[in-house]
């Protein structure tokens, strides 16, 4: 940016201060005026990645700087090492639907397996556990008092009552006391397919004290035999309210958003939408791991690929399998490394370009990823970050791997002011209205323009609104470039006018060296001629006295007039198209036959083809013409004159035009006949049809086949009295 006051010419708007170095200089701003801050990354906190049992560093750096220019992409990178040993915290999430009876009796005895299976990769394991079923309420619960009270199936079996979430264990080292209280869990019941999960990992999720999750690797894995409900499926019941995503334990650990009408609880709020459920898990650096029977994993999978960091696997019927289930599933989530920002601002573009140690790195993508990294093994990613505007103060975003809560943090600015140290308050370069700083205006409230000119009129009333007044179109020049803009207002220099300046009224087209000929205004660089003249430069006359002979004909029928002068037709030449081109040469041959026929036998009929409508006569005295259709000739020793007919009658034409007339009648005359005769003989046919009617007759014979439909019988016993 140039610093020099006087560099804009008059009319320039400040932005035109901003420029390349390169081409500032070329509009002669010395070095030391221009203003060209540089972009910087500068780490705050760069620990090395380490393994230590009271310090883990797993991604590096931790903290830094950015400083941006608008457009200019600024990288850094990010290295990422999982350690080896990591502790974890797991919590189990299990369907207490009565389609899940067997389930329950099989993990009562699998707790102490969990944790020993996970202690062979980590050195420290805690598990907690917690159960769901479905909001109570109808469609999801029968709210008969019977089955608030007991909702299996059958009233010879017991259930517990329904309910939406419980948080049953804090997550605990203690393998037995985890036996114990799972122990103590009844099945419960429902009456539609989908269950109420959705609003249990939720509560899971936020509420991070009553779960006692620890900064350490963190999973929740997820049992059950059917599908979910989701956002928008609490208004069968009712319910309106968005989930809010805040935590709503009581002090029994139930999920308690609501109130209690009679014996059955009134949820007020809606199951949590998948993009909610997933924004919250990833911000709580929670791993999922959904442990689902074959009818449901297609329905998992699907809703799996809407949660980073979140698998899929299948469980047995009886959840016989679930200790073998979660191994694997871990071991597929610790090998994937999946790096994204969060809270980016508005304006930043941010990008990754993934380094997984197996050759070239990935393209730009929106997220950095690696597969199939092991223990220890240490993986990078570039960072692009890119300011499309320009930011109102600093701003903070993080950059971090799903499911690890090492983080990078970035604070980021944008270079967009200027800090010259050549302040001036009132400074009349600004008319005593503001304050002079890198040879731009700072106007005081109430002042605003290039020169703190002009009085703002209202709240909205700024300087960019005020150009844009003098502004064509949105990208075009200030009055377009030909006067300055003062207060909204185009003021316009020498010969141009308009609102935008747009209009030189010396630009028109010129003939003769004159502007629209002398016959017109020049209006906006358009000419606006007078009368009798047409043109874009009023160069044509509308008259027609120079295209007249004396006789009055219109360049002697033999060419058009254009622009009061004649534009004759082909083989005619001079002002009035009267005289045809090299008349000897185009019919010698004419002249040629005509003298040779005299000659031999004093018959001129034979040379029609030659001459065409030109005729050949005698003349006494051979300098004597009388009209300029009359042109002298000579063959040999000879000489003849032959008269060309202006406006001759085209024999040709005559001929053929006959000829089609004649056939035209002659085709008339036919139809007009082959009507008559067709009428004669429908008229003749007609009588005939009618005599033809009167001589028939119609006689009644019956026929000999015919059997009447009725029969009538008599009954010999029946007398008459």
């Amino acid at each position: 940016m140039s610093m020099f006051q006087d560099f804009l010419k008059s009319g320039e708007s400040n932005e035109r201060r901003c420029d390349t170095p390169e081409a500032l200089e070329k509009r002669r701003c010395s070095e030391k005026n221009i203003f060209n801050p540089e972009p910087s990354v500068d780490p705050l906190k760069d620990a090395e990645l380490q393994n230590k049992k009271e310090n883990v560093v797993q991604l590096r750096p931790q903290n830094l700087n950015l400083k941006l220019r608008v457009g200019v992409p600024e990288t850094f990178t990010v290295t990422f090492k999982r350690a080896e040993g990591y502790p974890i915290d797991l919590y189990y999430l299990m369907d207490l639907s009565y389609s899940m009876q067997d389930d329950l009796e099989k993990i009562k005895t699998l707790g102490q397996e969990i944790l020993n299976t996970l202690m062979r990769v980590t050195n420290k394991v805690r598990i907690g556990f917690g159960c769901f079923v479905d909001k109570v309420g109808m469609p999801y619960v029968s709210t008969v008092k019977a089955k608030l009270a007991n909702p299996c199936p059958s009233r010879l079996d017991t259930c517990q009552p329904a309910f939406s979430f419980r948080n049953v264990l804090r997550l605990t080292e203690d393998a037995r006391e985890f036996r114990e209280q799972v122990s103590k869990q009844i099945i419960s019941g429902n009456l539609d397919s989908p269950e109420g999960g959705f609003d249990a990992m939720m509560q899971v999720a936020v509420c991070q004290d009553e779960i006692g999750w620890g900064n350490v690797t963190r999973i929740l894995v997820y049992t059950s035999d059917d599908t979910f409900h989701m956002a928008g499926d609490g208004r069968l019941a009712g319910i309106y309210q968005p989930n809010d995503g805040k935590c709503h334990l009581n002090r029994y650990g139930l999920y308690d958003k609501g109130n209690e009408y009679a014996t059955m609880t009134f949820y007020y709020h809606d199951y949590p939408s998948v993009g909610h459920l997933s924004r919250v898990l990833s911000a709580n650096n929670i791993q999922l791991i959904f442990a689902v029977t074959e009818k449901s994993v297609p329905a998992y999978k699907a809703l799996s690929e809407l949660i980073p960091q979140s698998v899929v696997g299948e469980l047995k019927n009886d959840s016989s399998n679930v200790v073998q289930l979660i191994s694997e599933a871990y071991g597929n989530l610790s090998s994937t490394v999946l790096l994204e920002h969060l809270e980016a601002p508005q304006g930043l573009n941010i990008s990754f370009k993934s380094h997984c140690g197996n050759g070239e790195p990935s393209d730009w993508k929106k997220s950095g990823k690696c597969n199939n990294v092991k223990i220890e093994q240490q993986v990078s990613f570039t960072v692009s970050v890119t300011a499309s505007t320009c930011l109102s103060k600093k701003e903070l975003f993080f950059v971090k791997v799903q499911g690890i809560r090492d983080q990078l943090k970035v604070n980021v600015e944008t270079l967009c002011a200027c800090n010259c140290g050549d302040r001036e308050e009132g400074s009349p370069s600004c008319n005593g209205n503001g304050n002079l700083e890198c040879g731009v205006c700072s106007c005081n409230k109430g002042h605003l323009g290039q020169k703190c000119e002009c009085q703002r009129q209202g709240a909205r009333n700024t300087t960019l609104t005020m150009e844009a007044l003098c502004r064509r179109e949105k990208d075009s020049q200030l009055c377009s470039g030909q006067g300055i803009c003062e207060c909204g207002t185009c003021v316009c220099r020498g010969h141009f006018r308009g609102n935008f300046c747009e209009c030189d009224d010396s630009s028109c087209g010129r003939h003769n060296n004159k502007i629209c000929n002398g016959q017109g205004i020049c209006d906006c660089g358009t000419c606006k001629c007078h009368a009798n003249y047409i043109g874009p430069t009023c160069e044509c006359s509308t008259k027609t006295d120079k295209c007249t002979n004396k006789d009055n004909v219109l360049c002697n029928n033999h060419g058009d007039c254009e622009c009061n002068r004649c534009k004759c037709h082909a083989g005619f030449i001079h002002d009035f198209c009267t005289e045809l081109v090299a008349p000897c040469k185009t019919y010698q041959k004419c002249v040629t036959c005509t003298v040779n026929n005299e000659l031999k036998a004093g018959d001129v009929g034979n040379c029609t083809k030659e001459c065409g409508s030109a005729k050949l006569v005698h003349i006494q005295e051979p300098t004597q013409f009388y009209s300029n259709a009359q042109h002298m000739c000579s063959s040999n020793t000879l000489t003849r004159t032959f008269t060309h007919p202006i406006g001759a009658i085209d024999m040709t034409a005559l001929v053929l035009g006959s000829s089609v007339s004649g056939v035209v009648l002659i085709g008339i005359a036919i139809i007009i006949i082959y009507r008559v005769l067709l009428e004669v003989y429908d008229r003749r046919e007609y009588r005939r049809f009618l005599l033809e009617q009167q001589n028939v007759q119609w006689k009644e014979n019956q026929n000999p086949l015919f059997k009447d439909a009725t029969t009538t019988v008599f009954n010999p016993l029946h007398s008459e009295y």
